[in-house]
This record gives structure tokens, sequence and C-alpha cells, in this order.
């Protein structure tokens, strides 16, 4: 199956905190999206790694997307190295992606920038030719995705771009409680961690609320880029 769009994150909930309202949005439109969980997030203080896989799959079907899968990397010790990107190439080189979605560049976790970094390296690697993968026994030709663009997470950085979801907010709140384990729950009595306050699930809808003053609209999610973005006419900028 070619995706139009393929999202990553290092963990799961990743994506949705930084991106769902723009995948609802583009699947929506009749876009084909994925997304790939590079842990299972074992590490994390709340729920389990099994608790978690169960909950990405409720969230990948709010969300309506195509494809969820985890490449089960370590939580809090995967690396950017050859082992690691291939086993990403081989997932870009199997979806064909036109554009990427991955972590915040620079973020309070470790592994949103680890997971940041290796993506987009391994987004450059798969259109090297003499880089030889197979799936299934099968030798997959080399892929190189149009764009790579990093959603914004935890830090307040400074978006490239921002993406207009109003109308889809709704969808990217409710894919982040079907993570009813990792925020904010008044009676829960598992420890406290910087994402389980009320005022992170608060930010969610505020922070998409500011983008989108910004910009004159609802609410809006932001993205970053590592290469110049172009348009054919000053009439496709709003």
């Amino acid at each position: 199956m070619k995706l139009d769009i393929l999202a990553f994150g290092a963990h799961p909930d990743d994506v949705e905190l930084g991106a769902a309202g723009t995948i609802a949005k583009e699947v929506s439109l009749g876009k084909k999206v994925g997304i790939i969980d590079l842990t299972r997030g074992e590490l994390g203080t709340r729920g389990s790694a099994e608790i978690r896989d169960i909950e990405a799959k409720n969230a990948a079907e709010i969300l309506g997307v195509s494809i969820r899968e985890n490449l089960q990397f370590r939580d809090g010790f995967f690396v950017n190295d050859e082992k690691h990107q291939l086993e990403i190439i081989k997932i870009i080189r199997k979806y064909k992606p036109d554009i990427v979605l991955c972590n915040a560049i620079d973020d309070r976790h470790i592994d949103h920038g680890k997971g940041s970094k290796l993506v987009s390296d391994a987004c450059f690697l798969s259109g090297l030719l003499k880089i030889e993968t197979t799936l299934d026994g099968k030798k997959q030709q080399h892929w190189r995705p149009k764009h790579v663009y990093h959603y914004i997470q935890w830090k307040n950085i400074e978006p490239d771009f921002v993406v207009d979801i109003t109308g889809y907010m709704d969808n990217k709140v409710s894919s982040v409680l079907a993570y009813s384990s990792q925020f904010y729950d008044p009676k829960s009595k598992e420890p406290v961690t910087p994402i389980t306050s009320k005022n992170f699930l608060d930010s969610i809808k505020y922070r998409a609320e500011d983008l989108g003053r910004l910009v004159g609209v609802d609410f809006a999610e932001g993205f970053t880029t590592e290469r110049y973005l172009a348009v054919s006419s000053l009439d496709n900028l709003k």
C-alpha cells in the first residue's frame, strides 16, 4: 500500500499530541495516512506497554488511519545508528510516503529529538540506490519522501508553518484521550508526571487556539521544516 503521509512518533501518543488534527483533516480529504511508533513506551511512569498497545489501536481508529505499526525499539535507549536507520528505511520503502511527519527537533523527552533526527536521516538514506534492503524476501526499491516535517510537542518551538485544523480539534482531543493511562485523571492513584496534570490536558486545546489566533482561524498545529517551503504563487499563501 502506498501512503500519502507517514507519521512517526518515538512513543505511542506523540503523533496524536503533535499532529492528530492535521492527520484527521488529511484523512477526511481522502489522503492515505499511516502511523509508525518507534517504541512501545514501556518506560512510561503510568500504564504498561500492553495497555499502550491497545490505546494506540483505539487512537488509530479514531483518526481513521490506514495502518499503524510499532518497530519496538528500546524506549529511552534507541540510537541513531545503521541498525535503526535500516529498519526505518524498510518502512519508508514499504509505504512510499510523499510526506513524512516526525517528532519535534528538540524537546523535553530525549527520545523526541533522537527520534526526529533518526527518521529524518533515514528519509534521506532511503533514496540511495546502493543501500539495499529486503522485505518478505523481496528486494525493495529506493524511495525518498518529498517532504519531512517536524510537529511540535512540549516546547513552544516557533513553527515554520501552521495547518488550520478548525473542525478537527475534537478528533485530536479524542485521539489523545484514547491514552487514558497517560493523561489527567483525578481519580488515579498512580504517580504524578508532567503530562498527567489538568494544565497539560488543557494545553492541548489552548496551544492550538493560540496558533489559530495568530493566523486568523480557530485552531492550528505548527510544524518546522529542514528545507525552504516553495509556493507557485503568492496567492497560495494564506
